[in-house]
């Protein structure tokens, strides 16, 4: 499993790294640019994320556009709604109005930092991002 992280504060980062890289591939992007940016050369190459954890407030641009630009990569791929990267926003914001744009961006799930391992795997889980092997 390959897992792209967009989180521009080192300390947040840190901890998605240590926990995601329990159970994938990771790389980072500091920036909105640079995520959209990541994700553009793994589908190029033909080795696409499986999963996505989106900092809402980032600089250059913020997790929403990263969201709409990547759908909108993902819909000149012609890469199927089902078969698309799964998207965690992990953020602090947790108003109404933030979390409703998120999902409308195409976000699978949303957690609010300070990030919980337990409930980041089980995320994941409900996602289907586990896939046993024989």
């Amino acid at each position: 499993m390959k897992c792209l992280i967009a989180e521009d504060d080192l300390v947040a980062r840190m901890v998605l790294e240590t926990i995601l890289s329990e159970v994938s591939e990771c790389h980072a992007a500091v920036d909105g640019e640079k995520a959209v940016a990541a994700f553009k050369t793994a589908l190029d190459q033909g080795e696409p994320y499986d999963f996505l954890c989106l900092d809402i407030m980032m600089p250059k641009m913020d997790g929403h556009q990263v969201l709409l630009a990547i759908r909108e990569l993902e819909e000149a791929a012609g890469i199927d709604e089902l078969a698309c990267v799964k998207v965690i926003m992990i953020t602090s914001l947790s108003d109404p109005k933030t979390v409703l744009a998120a999902f409308r961006a195409g976000c699978e799930a949303y957690i609010t930092k300070p990030v919980d391992r337990s409930k980041l795997l089980e995320e994941m889980d409900k996602l289907a991002l586990f896939v046993e092997t024989a």
